[in-house]
């Protein structure tokens, strides 16, 4: 069945046409069998051209409804000026009726209403009844000849409006949905903006140590030799640490910077994260912190991104789990990366904030994480816990990414 109606919408012309034909049939059998056509020379040269037009008329109906709805206007005065009685073909005045009030212009619609109103009163003045009949009685039959009109045009028009209705909806549906694409790329440039600032400030404070090592083994350099090695050597892993974290920073659009202020401060970093749950803890948050494998010191843009992903989950979980939620955090030292894994047993997240483009409605969390675990060649993965609740787990590697 759902085959048939997908062929019925794919080919409308076709459908429309073996309705034609059989419409066509069946008033040439009306007419050989009845007693249309046989009134006078005048009826029987036009019966035929008017049911072939009227024919053309269902055939054509959705592809140019306004140019049938002239030409059925066009048989039906045909037919008055040369009396041919209504046949069969005459339904495509009912069709084309519906037709024009459904998808046809706003002017072919009332037009096709007032030949409605109009097309009973004029067939009763043309062809009255052979019976002597009263007023009221030729007034009855007018109307029950006009109200199968009214009815389709209403029905056309009905349908007309809840199309109309249904296309609104779809054109504001797409529309939410750009708005909605283009809030996430603001969203995301914002933070990759953010992101660019505090990798500069990282960067920018690994060149001061740099220089002020440089300083001191030059101060010492005669003096003691050893200390001004020991100088050296931090420089050179310093200036690693900075050039790979310059070669995160490239490709990030900065825009929209705060003005500089002329002082670099580190940011936070893994060690920082106890404080951060004492914090949280202090806000009314019951916060499990553990800490697995062998501390060590790692990159400042790991540090960092750890910092700021156990921050914003513990920030949505006071935000979504509810009043009684609970948290914990594991943070794993592995020879090659470090691991984060932030639970909660709240009433979990909203879908959006984890599946369709991390907008949270204030400082779009999720799309921030996803940015900064990016930016380190690490992966994540949130979404909702089983038993309720909800999680984040995050890889950070230690080697940035190729």
């Amino acid at each position: 069945m759902q085959r048939l109606y997908d062929f019925i919408r794919r080919h409308p012309t076709g459908v429309d046409s073996f309705w034609a034909v059989f419409l066509l049939g069946i008033s040439g059998m009306t007419i050989v069998v009845g007693d249309v056509g046989h009134g006078g020379r005048a009826e029987r040269l036009a019966i035929v051209p008017i049911v072939i037009g009227l024919s053309v008329v269902v055939a054509l109906r959705r592809r140019a409804p306004e140019k049938m709805l002239l030409l059925a206007i066009a048989m039906g005065v045909a037919q008055l000026g040369f009396g041919v009685r209504p046949t069969t073909a005459n339904f495509a005045m009912l069709v084309i009726t519906f037709t024009v009030a459904t998808v046809g212009e706003r002017w072919a619609s009332r037009l096709a209403l007032t030949c409605s109103l109009c097309a009973a009163a004029l067939s009763q003045l043309r062809w009255p009844n052979s019976e002597p009949s009263g007023l009221m009685e030729k007034l009855f039959v007018v109307v029950v000849m006009t109200v199968p009109f009214v009815l389709a045009w209403v029905l056309g028009d009905s349908m007309r409006t809840r199309r109309a209705y249904f296309d609104q909806l779809e054109e504001r549906a797409a529309r939410l949905e750009r708005e909605r694409e283009a809030q996430s790329k603001v969203a995301v440039a914002a933070e990759r903006a953010r992101i660019a600032r505090e990798l500069h400030d990282v960067v920018a404070h690994n060149v001061s140590v740099m220089v002020v090592q440089a300083d001191g083994a030059a101060y010492v350099m005669d003096a003691a030799p050893d200390q001004a090695r020991q100088a050296l050597e931090t420089i050179s892993g310093t200036g690693r640490q900075a050039l790979a974290e310059m070669r995160r920073l490239l490709g990030v659009l900065r825009t929209g910077d705060a003005p500089e202020t002329g002082e670099y401060v580190p940011q936070p970093d893994v060690d920082q994260i106890a404080d951060l749950i004492e914090h949280v803890r202090a806000a009314g948050l019951a916060v499990d912190f553990k800490i697995e494998g062998t501390p060590r010191p790692l990159p400042s843009g790991v540090e960092l991104t750890a910092y700021r992903i156990v921050q914003e989950a513990l920030t949505n979980t006071r935000k979504h789990g509810g009043p009684n939620a609970g948290a914990s955090v594991r943070l794993v030292y592995f020879d090659d990366g470090l691991g984060l894994l932030v639970e909660d047993d709240g009433r979990g997240a909203a879908h959006e904030l984890y599946e369709d483009g991390g907008a949270d409605g204030a400082g779009h969390g999720m799309i921030g994480m996803r940015e900064r675990v990016g930016m380190v060649g690490g992966t994540l993965d949130a979404g909702p816990r089983p038993g309720g609740g909800f999680r984040i787990s995050v890889l950070l590697p230690l080697k940035p990414a190729t």
